[in-house]
């Protein structure tokens, strides 16, 4: 069985080869937060954050590295029954989703987080 992940960097990589867009730093209290931002109409479309794991309901004080990303309601529907995916932490819980990066999932998870940012930068 073949496991994998993603990190911040290779979708931070994946936005500017595949739509020109570099993250935004917008926070100095945290400044390892980044927003994806739709060039054409400034409206976000991922945010990468570093939260504890409690505040996605997991047994842990550490913090975990996430990613919300815009989502059509029925396809977040779908994707919280796996392992991995959270309703969205800081944005709206019926139109964002949260991915892990640090989670190791089977086969397609990098794909995955790379299709739902495609997809969903127009939303």
């Amino acid at each position: 069985m073949k496991f994998e992940s993603i990190s911040k960097e290779e979708i931070f990589k994946y936005a500017k080869e595949k739509f020109g867009t570099n993250p935004e730093y917008l926070w100095a209290k945290s400044p390892n937060y980044a927003v994806l931002r739709n060039s054409e109409n400034s409206k976000w479309y991922a945010i990468a954050m570093n939260i504890p794991q409690k505040r996605l309901g997991l047994n842990s004080e550490e913090n975990i590295d996430i990613l919300e990303v815009k989502c059509d309601p029925i396809l977040i529907g779908s994707l919280l029954g796996n392992k991995g995916y959270f309703p969205g932490y800081h944005m709206n819980k019926k139109t964002w989703l949260t991915l892990l990066f640090q989670f190791r999932m089977k086969q397609h998870h990098p794909n995955v987080a790379r299709k739902l940012v495609t997809m969903n930068i127009t939303l």
